[in-house]
């Protein structure tokens, strides 16, 4: 299956899931985020000491993941193969695809240099009294799924998963989370579309914001995003 297949799938997964929750959305992506930094305990108490971590996973994903590893050394051989390849195919390319090669490899480190420079290596801005931060703190007592379905709708934006982390069956427990209105978040794309990534904000009224990833590289939500009209700064 190619990748616009997957994604018609995709799309018409998460609708009927939007339509199963009453929620009328314009475009939806599964996310996760970064692991959670620590508090200072100020801050961890006065938020009555939430969860900060996902769910441990459940004896069959325990199971899933003993069973995988006498196929570590196979899946790392693979990872070789595919990197001796990358190389190789360079090695061979013509003088116009190494030009592109190049090219694409300056748009990665120019890539990099932004993110580095805004700090989106972080999961949050870093401000805990910031009302990302206070969102952030919240994350794991809504659901300990690692995974959150973020919906854009005409209100805001939704943020959907399943009560407690499972293994499988994602979608058969789903509930909403969370609901930011939109004055009170909105989602935004800090590349406007210049690089394809799995980078997205949930951004404040305060300034503040919160990264999540996207399952899929220029996703759903991605190209919802190019859309819309640029946000005010």
């Amino acid at each position: 299956m190619d990748k616009e297949s997957r994604d018609v799938t995709s799309r018409g997964k998460q609708r009927v899931i939007a339509e199963r929750l009453g929620i009328h959305s314009e475009a939806g992506e599964w996310c996760t985020i970064d692991k959670i930094p620590q508090p200072p305990a100020e801050v961890l108490q006065a938020a009555g000491s939430p969860r900060l971590r996902p769910g441990r996973l459940r004896p069959l994903g325990m199971v899933g993941a003993v069973l995988a590893v006498p196929f570590m050394p196979l899946l790392m051989l693979l990872t070789l193969l595919s990197n001796m390849e990358e190389a190789f195919k360079r090695a061979l390319a013509t003088k116009g695809e190494k030009e592109r090669l190049r090219a694409a490899d300056e748009d990665d480190r120019r890539r990099d240099a932004i993110v580095a420079e805004q700090g989106l290596d972080r999961v949050f801005d870093g401000n805990w009294q910031g009302c990302a931060g206070q969102f952030l703190l919240q994350w794991y007592s809504h659901s300990t799924h690692h995974q959150r379905l973020v919906l854009a709708t005409e209100e805001g934006i939704v943020l959907a998963a399943p009560p407690q982390r499972v293994t499988v069956g994602r979608e058969k427990a789903m509930q909403v989370v969370a609901r930011l209105p939109a004055g009170e978040a909105i989602l935004v794309d800090p590349f406007s579309g210049a690089y394809e990534t799995r980078i997205l904000l949930l951004r404040f009224r305060d300034g503040s914001w919160l990264r999540v990833d996207t399952e899929e590289v220029r996703s759903d939500l991605h190209t919802y995003l190019l859309r819309q009209p640029l946000p005010d700064n």
